[in-house]
């Protein structure tokens, strides 16, 4: 797609979420909404079998996973949350494949690992988690680590946990990978649709809804702190001779020559409209009336120096521009009829002209 002087660049819409997906921090908090009670309700019945060790562990967890909790709400450091999760439930899964809890069925909570750490992280920490995991258990379960950590889990089920284990990393792996393309692919579609619905399918300057939108952010910026601004307000002249001669072919190619000399000779803080057919909005911020006309002028010269070869003829086309400087109080209403105003005169007063300055035009 063309560029625009002041078009944003793609990646500020990196912060796109497809509807209904819960951010990371919203999502990170409800699990430590949920797995607090569970710790505490599994510390208690730790309690009740005289596992003091098991308590204090259990208890210590949940307390850190509050605690990060209420360092995100204090800080709002969403890298911050998401880490210290991460850190968190890989030492909780640990402890529980280790401590061999509730008569070893502990360890089955290993399976909520994978989907968590490879939603809430990228790809690469998804992989590093889980290939981790996965080899820390299959040393738990090896000969190797029986004869170092003393648990009751048998030999059929060490195998099927490893193999089923790593069964679901890979699954979660290739799911995660579609989602993240999914969600790019969206973010690309939202992007385009954005750019659709702002700017001219054949120049690929602003359109005339986000043109006026343009002027409102300016006039605001004025009102606060009175830096006056200008617009240009311009016509190909005699453009219906031009379609009616050579057709509209043609015609669309002088509109892309008067499009590609504003984008020349503008500034990049400057908003380029297609504001009509063969009818264009310059909106030059903080710019008095004398630099407006100036720069109206030059224009108005490239233009007219300058020819499209169509069919073996040479066509060329000029344009008549108005110009005015917000003043006062006044509406952007009101500032565009004065710079159409300006505009009816140069048409008037033979074409090819620039009107609206301090000393009412300019001529050609």
């Amino acid at each position: 797609m063309p560029q625009l002087n002041n078009q944003r660049p793609d990646h500020q819409f990196a912060e796109f979420r497809v509807k209904g997906e819960i951010p990371v921090p919203v999502l990170i908090t409800w699990l430590t909404c949920a797995a607090v009670p569970v710790l505490c309700f599994f510390a208690f019945r730790a309690y009740l079998r005289a596992e003091s060790f098991n308590v204090i562990a259990l208890l210590l967890l949940a307390s850190l996973l509050a605690a990060n909790s209420l360092v995100y709400l204090s800080s709002h450091n969403g890298t911050r949350l998401q880490q210290g999760f991460i850190v968190l439930i890989t030492a909780l899964f640990s402890f529980l494949a280790l401590s061999a809890i509730e008569d070893g069925t502990g360890v089955l909570w290993l399976f909520a690992y994978p989907p968590l750490v490879f939603y809430i992280s990228d790809a690469r920490v998804g992989i590093i988690a889980c290939i981790g995991g996965w080899s820390g258990l299959a040393l738990l379960f090896s000969p190797v680590g029986k004869a170092i950590v003393d648990t009751p889990y048998s030999a059929s089920f060490s195998l099927n946990m490893i193999i089923i284990l790593g069964f679901e990393m890979a699954t979660c792996y290739v799911l995660d990978q579609s989602r993240r393309r999914s969600k790019l692919g969206l973010i690309k579609l939202a992007n385009q649709f954005e750019y659709a619905a702002k700017h001219d399918a054949l120049t690929g300057l602003a359109n005339r809804r986000e043109g006026h939108a343009r002027l409102n952010d300016e006039y605001e910026r004025y009102l606060r702190n009175r830096r006056e601004f200008s617009t240009l307000l311009m016509d190909i002249d005699l453009f219906k001779s031009v379609n009616d001669n050579f057709g509209h072919q043609a015609g669309d190619r002088i509109i892309l020559l008067v499009a590609n000399t504003l984008k020349a000779e503008c500034r990049r803080v400057d908003t380029l409209a297609r504001w009509g057919g063969e009818e264009f909005l310059v909106l030059l911020p903080e710019t008095s009336n004398a630099v407006a006309v100036k720069i109206a002028n030059r224009i108005r010269e490239s233009i007219a120096s300058q020819s499209i070869e169509f069919e073996g003829q040479a066509v060329s086309a000029t344009i008549s521009v108005g110009v005015a400087t917000i003043q006062g109080a006044e509406s952007i209403d009101r500032l565009l009829q004065r710079a159409d105003e300006a505009l009816y005169q140069a048409k008037s007063e033979g074409r090819n002209k620039v009107c609206g300055g301090i000393n009412q035009h300019s001529a050609a």
